[in-house]
């Protein structure tokens, strides 16, 4: 199974880029984890947050692998419980689905892309920066998959 996260956003501190690369790494064999980061609309001089927003709309657009299961992280989406991610994991891989988590820019995704998300989904209610939002995401994409694995990362 191949997830992949597009995340809205380039040139993130060490420290993001450290720790992302740790928790991918830690997958088997059966699991792919792969971040695309994709390249923000610059703001000002005209171009206001929606048409910034369309531009990078386009660019998730052309960025989402065909077929694969799309879940958008939004802070009004479903609040799942990692035990609650283990079984969406676990549906997906037995169906064979590759599977897509997007994380929109700073203004925010198109209502577009949020409407063809099989799942919107909350990493917290409260705004949260870009870079931590892809290493809390890995950690509970990891989290998830060591659940279904029985190793002892996560305790109940």
């Amino acid at each position: 199974m191949k997830i992949t996260i597009l995340a809205v956003g380039t040139k993130m501190p060490r420290w993001v880029d450290e720790a992302y690369g740790d928790y991918s790494k830690r997958f088997g064999r059966d699991i792919t984890l792969e971040l695309k980061e994709i390249k923000p609309e610059k703001r000002g001089g005209g171009v206001t947050a929606e048409k910034g927003i369309a531009a990078e709309h386009e660019r998730l657009l052309a960025a989402i692998p065909p077929r694969a299961r799309l879940v958008v992280m939004d802070e009004r989406g479903k609040n799942w419980t990692s035990v609650r991610l283990a079984e969406g994991l676990k549906e997906w891989m037995a169906g064979g689905d590759d599977v897509v988590f997007i994380i929109g820019g700073a203004d925010g995704l198109a209502a577009e892309l949020k409407q063809r998300a099989d799942v919107l989904l909350q990493l917290s209610a409260m705004t949260l920066p870009h870079g931590m939002v892809r290493v809390m995401l890995a950690e509970q994409i990891y989290r998830a998959y060591s659940i279904l694995n029985n190793h002892p990362y996560h305790r109940e």
